[in-house]
């Protein structure tokens, strides 16, 4: 049987400088899905996380704008129509120097409890 998703669940994450919007798709909030979860993310402008390091692969594509990924002292760009995979375990700090849009697809699904946050 297919099952239709009607509507995405809709977040705020407010961890960083400042909020970002997240549309989950198929995950453990929307779908109830754990082991996989597919999430649009809509980041502004000047918007930089804490560093963190994720217990799941998070696998991203870059619909719109910059999404800066450090990681070892390392910045890597990815920009429209390009991707990148996180292994779990790795720690990243996500920032968007523009405003920004892409997809997150993490295996296992996203939850708050598997992500350990600098602070």
């Amino acid at each position: 049987m297919i099952r239709v998703i009607r509507r995405p669940y809709v977040s705020e994450a407010k961890e960083g400088n400042q909020s970002m919007m997240i549309e989950e798709f198929v995950g453990r909030f929307s779908s109830e899905t754990k082991s996989l979860s597919i999430a649009r993310i809509t980041s502004p402008a000047g918007r930089v996380e804490s560093g963190r390091k994720p217990d799941f692969d998070e696998h991203v594509v870059v619909l719109m704008g910059c999404l800066r990924i450090e990681s070892d002292g390392v910045v890597d760009e990815i920009h429209p129509g390009q991707a990148a995979i996180i292994p779990h375990g790795k720690r990243v700090c996500f920032s968007t120097p523009d405003d920004t849009e892409y997809f997150t697809v993490c295996l296992p699904a996203f939850a708050p409890r598997m992500v350990s946050w600098d602070r």
